[in-house]
């Protein structure tokens, strides 16, 4: 067992030492600190650029919805056919909506 005991003996101690390559030295923990903001931010503009897209792939909003074309006389004689209101009371409204 000589080789083994001599690759024992040829570890590079010096390797396994702190030194300036730590991870607290020469701002090591710059990246610690500003790398998850980034990868926030990153994620952040990509799922906007996303929005974007598909808002603008969807086309304009419909925001304002077309005007009815039914007139309020037409309205009273659907409830008054549904019976959800009676002669008297149908005949009275029509007349107000006349005026």
């Amino acid at each position: 067992m000589p080789g083994a005991a001599w690759a024992q003996a040829e570890v590079d101690v010096e390797r396994y030492a702190w030194g300036p390559h730590g991870m607290w030295w020469n701002g090591g923990w710059y990246g610690m600190i500003f790398g998850p903001l980034f990868m926030i931010l990153f994620l952040a503009a990509l799922i906007a650029i996303v929005v974007l897209i598909v808002r603008w792939l969807g086309g304009p909003a419909q925001t304002i919805a077309p005007p009815s074309s039914r007139t309020p006389l037409d309205i009273l004689k659907e409830r008054f056919a549904r019976g959800e209101i009676d002669k008297a009371e149908y005949e009275e409204r029509r007349r107000v909506l006349g005026e």
